[in-house]
């Protein structure tokens, strides 16, 4: 019990949803200099400048002396080809370079289950935050075992809290402890023996632990949200900092640059304040936070910065670059604005990165396998123009590899948000897929399924993705499919709203479904265990049949076989 507290000064920098782009990107600013609209293409963010912003505010900090922690709000994993390919090896070798401090779990770390996360832990140097995460019944004879492990802080089934740990900075103790989604297991494929228990009833038991052990200054790494944080902050006092992540709310004001105002950056609710740094490494933030003796944060500074390189280009590819006067005069602009860092790499993680992940990374960038003839839109719930003209198809390309590898389908079912952006006019290289367009490493099973659970799967998943009659997880639950069609009927009642749902048959054309017959179908081993909508599909006979073969995999394999088929686009929803 700790009697005599003391004030404190520390300096906190973090970062979130970096989802493995660790190589900077080529964004496209929006500027008014002097009256004259411009927009320049910047090379923004990654690593290697990630690690140069934060060893400078090290630096700064131990000048000022105050002392200094480096930590990430979750969701490392996915995302890029650097996932794709190396599996985590990459995340946990390139997070160790940037010497964070400690990190909370995200929901993408546990999309192909628990064994990523335990190799994940192997590697790490530092501490992983899953207060909520209940590991009591985890079964022991698993091979990626995950209980008892020192550098993961779950949760305390016997005080109903996280494990948490404490820092001494400037001389006083400081309690940090780390929350997730609680609804976990609709987004994710957390194994079914360790699930996740209440964030919000974790929290307030953990913070009156904490200052019942005489610790009063608490830093929350939360992978919540940032309405879940705010809500936090609201509901629970004696939390002097949240540092978020999964929203990929960029704090502060960027509307100079052409990018949307979210908030504040430090939002402050009822003595809490509330940061996030946007997404993909784009953004390092960082705030000092001075604490009285009695935890309360007496001054808190800090800010979210865009993170960019010196040259200002005409072009996506950033190979043509611009000096004329307009173009310098918005350089000087870009270097005086106080959200915005021009940023030299890192060497020591540049070379990392050169010598051991980029020469793969390259090799499939440059293999080229089709040609896209005309833009390719991609969007999650259909509007007045139409729905998704990709997600279609990679619905058939799942029932294509699966025939192809002795798995006969009827059908195939997509969800929208496994779809990651539009294909534009241009060369189509695996990168673009593997890495782009679908870089969830996710497998694609088959199942057989009657009629009638098909139309409650169908249904569950847009009732999910528009919040009608369901408190839902999001759009991403939309269906596209291959070979079914439909009509939706979003007034009628629950399990009644699909109505017309047909089947194509080669020799019949479009057939009726019949409620009692089964038929085979194929889906992402995601959708196949009934997430976001989809729980119907767990009525399938058995268990299923999930493959070795990804959605990215499959597509790549479709595009070979059928490089015609990106010029289809009909789309009959």
């Amino acid at each position: 019990m700790i009697k005599n507290n003391k004030p404190a000064r520390i300096t906190l920098a973090h970062i979130n949803d970096t989802h493995s782009y660790f190589e900077p990107q080529s964004v496209q600013l929006q500027l008014n200099i002097d009256g004259q609209q411009i927009a320049p293409y910047v090379s923004n963010g990654g690593f290697a400048r990630i690690a140069t912003r934060a060893k400078q505010l090290k630096a700064n900090a131990v000048q000022q002396q105050r002392d200094f922690i480096f930590v990430h709000g979750g969701d490392c994993f996915q995302g890029t080809l650097y996932f794709s390919l190396f599996k985590g090896k990459a995340n946990s070798e390139l997070l160790n370079a940037l010497n964070i401090d400690v990190m909370t779990l995200g929901n993408h770390e546990l999309d192909m289950g628990n064994a990523p996360v335990a190799a994940f832990l192997d590697r790490i140097q530092f501490p992983l935050l899953a207060g909520n995460w209940d590991l009591t019944n985890e079964i022991k004879t698993k091979s990626h075992y995950l209980k008892g492990r020192s550098n993961l802080l779950s949760y305390q089934p016997e005080t109903k809290t996280a494990r948490w740990m404490t820092r001494i900075m400037d001389g006083e103790p400081i309690a940090i402890f780390g929350v997730s989604l609680d609804k976990m297991a609709d987004i994710a494929n957390v194994d079914a023996d360790t699930p996740f228990v209440n964030a919000f009833e974790t929290t307030l038991n953990t913070v009156h632990a904490i200052q019942t052990s005489g610790i009063n200054k608490i830093i929350l790494i939360s992978h919540l949200g940032f309405e879940g944080d705010c809500e936090l902050a609201k509901q629970v006092e004696g939390i002097s900092l949240i540092v978020g992540g999964h929203s990929h709310t960029l704090q502060g004001d960027f509307s100079a640059l052409g990018l949307k105002k979210e908030c504040e950056y430090g939002l402050q609710i009822k003595g809490t304040y509330i940061v996030q740094a946007g997404y993909h490494s784009q953004a390092l933030g960082h705030c000092e936070i001075d604490f009285a003796a009695d935890g309360t944060v007496t001054a808190f500074k800090g800010k979210n910065e865009l993170l960019i390189g010196r040259r200002l280009c005409l072009d996506a590819s950033l190979l043509t670059v611009s000096n004329d006067k307009i173009h310098t005069q918005a350089s000087d602009f870009l270097r005086q604005h106080e959200n915005v860092i021009v940023c030299k790499k890192d060497p020591q993680l540049q070379d990392l990165l050169e010598n051991k992940y980029i020469p793969r990374v390259r090799a499939l960038q440059n293999r080229v396998i089709a040609k896209v003839d005309e833009d390719l839109r991609h969007i999650r719930i259909p509007d007045l123009n139409g729905g998704s003209e990709i997600a279609p198809l990679v619905a058939e390309s799942f029932a294509h590899m699966m025939n192809k590898k002795g798995h006969p389908v009827d059908f195939a079912i997509h969800n929208a948000g496994g779809v990651r952006t539009s294909l534009y006019r241009g060369n189509l290289s695996v990168a673009d897929i593997a890495g782009k367009l679908l870089p969830f490493v996710v497998p694609i099973g088959v199942y057989r399924i009657k009629g009638k659970y098909i139309a409650q799967a169908l249904e569950g998943a847009i009732n999910n993705a528009t919040n009608n009659g369901v408190v839902g997880t999001g759009s991403g639950s939309y269906p596209y499919t291959y070979n079914l069609d439909f009509n939706y009927y979003p007034e009628r009642a629950l399990g009644k709203r699909i109505a017309e749902l047909t089947l194509y048959n080669a020799e019949k054309g479009w057939v009726n479904i019949d409620p009692e017959l089964f038929y085979a179908g194929s889906s992402s081993a995601y959708t196949m265990k009934g997430k976001e909508g989809y729980q119907a599909l767990t009525r399938m006979e058995g268990d299923g049949v999930v493959t070795e073969h990804s959605m990215a995999d499959c597509f790549i394999d479709f595009i070979q076989d059928r490089p015609d088929s990106l010029k289809v686009r009909s789309n009959k929803q």
